[in-house]
């Protein structure tokens, strides 16, 4: 039976790491509010981005000059799988469900006898991703001290996804991040960002005819390059809210445990102890009816 002395260790022991996971679960639930702002400000943008597109690119989806970007290379035989996931843990499933779905469109692709190329933003998902397809990642992005996410980050992504497609590395680029719904949910979710997707009836159904200036080629040729880095942006947010979230709920559910493994404990050396003052007592009255 274990000592007294080990029970106290223990039961000291657990209650420290209690008191660091009340305090991850503090500041994850002060880091989510910033973080929901920030995605929540951010989706009107990136889908007024893909209204505009989709508006524009209705009559120019036939245009033999029309920008790769929006119709593609005419192949989707080499595929770009960018995933983004968190750089630390301690937040639940949450990295492994972007992951595994990931990983589950790779396979996919790979059957089908799809050449895939990856690129990780997060170091979770870069280690998880080494254990069957290191061979297939050509960059990897962290953002480990970084305070805040900000445009720039997700515009350096962007421009080397760009210069991957104009390279002719890929013909068809997809992102895989967790979509943030509320604390308790976060879905993961691919959005294929090159060539753009243009949703049904996203152009207008009115009679009204625009004229642009400059025309529509000009203004899709710069607003396509600058979607690819609006969504990758869209995605980081998410996946900084949706993290904080999954942290806030893992650390709130590991100090209830450790709560709980208190009590037992405790429960344990009290009965110990009690025991153990029963024997002593047991073995007094026995050495003085002995006399």
């Amino acid at each position: 039976m274990p000592s007294l002395k080990s029970f106290r260790n223990r039961i000291a022991s657990v209650k420290a790491i209690r008191k660091i996971t009340k305090a991850q679960q503090m500041v994850a639930a002060a880091k989510l509010r910033r973080a929901q702002e920030a995605a929540e400000a951010a989706r009107p943008y990136a889908e007024k981005m893909s209204a505009a597109i989709g508006n524009l690119a209705s009559g120019m989806k036939d245009n033999p000059g029309a920008s790769p970007l929006l119709v593609g290379t005419g192949s989707d035989r080499r595929h770009l799988v960018i995933v983004a996931t968190a750089d630390r843990g301690l937040c639940g499933a949450f990295n492994t469900n972007i992951v595994r779905l990931a990983r589950q469109h790779i396979e996919k692709l790979l059957r089908d006898g799809k050449d895939v190329k990856i690129i990780t933003v997060g170091r979770k998902g870069r280690d998880q991703l080494r254990r069957q397809h290191n061979d297939r990642i050509v960059e990897s992005f962290d953002f480990m001290g970084i305070k805040q996410i900000a445009f720039s980050n997700a515009l350096n992504i962007g421009r080397d996804v760009l210069a991957r497609f104009e390279r002719g590395e890929f013909d068809v680029a997809t992102i895989f991040y967790s979509n943030f719904k509320s604390v308790i949910s976060q879905v993961p979710t691919a959005t294929q960002i090159i060539p753009a997707t243009i949703e049904a009836g996203a152009a207008p159904a009115t009679s009204t005819v625009y004229d642009y200036e400059p025309d529509e080629g000009e203004i899709l040729a710069d607003l396509l390059p600058r979607n690819v880095s609006v969504q990758v942006f869209r995605a980081l947010l998410e996946n900084a809210a949706g993290e904080m979230g999954a942290k806030m709920s893992a650390m709130d559910n590991a100090t209830r445990n450790a709560g709980d493994v208190i009590d037992k404990l405790t429960l344990v050396y009290n009965r110990t102890r009690q025991a153990m003052i029963t024997k002593e007592l047991i073995e007094i009255i026995s050495g003085a009816e002995a006399l």
